[in-house]
């Protein structure tokens, strides 16, 4: 099985991400994406509608949208207009955030950990009914919406994909239940910069991530998907020798790094070799890779059998 790949990125100017959009689709990737981080980053609906433009194939969604500090009725607006203006291509992607100051800009102050994670989950619930048509009233501590009606327009395909992005227990079993996709970020507590975060790298860590997807999916006659979060793409013949930088900054062996889905290290063989026992240890079958590692993953020949 031929794993799927999807590109992070933003734009810097029209020109440069307009040939990305296309490059893109023509390497053959799944899907674009871009992030959310407002105040930081462009705005990702825009950006992707650009996209649309002069694409025809290719996935289009945010990676992840902050579901923190965006409200349901303009999330599902946006992702129903991106469907719309490119022909039915649009992805839903949701997260629970975790930037202080993108709370701080809107005047709110960053909740806790369960906190974010009621926001997270009650959001997702209220932009897919939105989605489906229906009027949505909820009167909850971080959440509040009064008889909310997405009337025009309505999305061109009959679901619009949803993708969670998370390492978090409780959002990653609603996920397993609900999405489509099961972004596995990797990503443990937030660092006190208030954008860094430890990493969840370790196998055993992996696995119970994956234990999570796997009990909120249990009844599901399909699943969700599983994508992961590339940090660190190198192509090269001694992986160890690259590996080992990036261990010591993580509190991990080599080895061990190597064996993380967060990573692809080594020549093209090797990194295919290690997306196989991916998927057969986790099911892990879908991996977001940054705009800069486009040509190491083209290089490595990862988007062909």
């Amino acid at each position: 099985m031929t794993p799927v790949f999807s590109v992070q990125a933003q734009p810097t100017d029209a020109a440069s991400w307009l040939e990305l959009a296309i490059r893109c689709e023509q390497a053959g990737f799944d899907t674009l994406q871009a992030a959310d981080h407002p105040g930081s980053c462009s705005a990702p609906s825009v950006a992707l509608a650009a996209a649309a433009a002069v694409t025809s194939r290719i996935r289009l969604g945010a990676y992840v949208s902050n579901a923190g500090v965006r409200e349901p009725i303009h999330l599902a607006a946006d992702v129903v207009t991106l469907d719309v203006v490119s022909g039915g291509r649009a992805r839903l992607g949701l997260g629970a955030g975790h930037t202080p100051a993108e709370w701080q800009a809107i005047g709110r102050d960053r909740p806790d950990v369960r906190g974010r994670v009621d926001r997270c989950l009650a959001v997702a619930e209220a932009v897919v009914a939105l989605l489906n048509g229906e009027t949505v009233t909820r009167h909850e501590p971080l959440l509040d919406m009064v008889e909310a009606r997405l009337e025009a327009p309505r999305p061109v395909q009959e679901r619009i994909p949803l993708t969670i992005g998370t390492a978090n227990s409780r959002i990653l079993r609603w996920a397993g239940e609900h999405a489509d996709i099961v972004g596995l970020s990797g990503l443990g507590r937030t660092l006190e910069d208030g954008h860094r975060h430890e990493a969840r790298w370790r196998t055993d860590q992996v696995d119970q991530q994956i234990a999570q997807v796997v009990a909120g999916a249990a009844g599901r006659a399909q699943p969700p998907a599983l994508e992961a979060l590339v940090q660190i793409v190198e192509v090269t013949d001694d992986a160890e020798a690259a590996a080992a930088p990036h261990a010591q900054r993580l509190g991990m062996s080599a080895a061990d790094l190597l064996e993380a889905p967060f990573v692809m290290i080594g020549t093209g063989e090797e990194i295919r070799a290690a997306l196989a026992r991916h998927e057969k240890r986790w099911g892990i079958s879908r991996y977001a890779v940054r705009a800069n590692t486009i040509d190491a993953v083209v290089d490595a020949g990862l988007l062909t059998e």
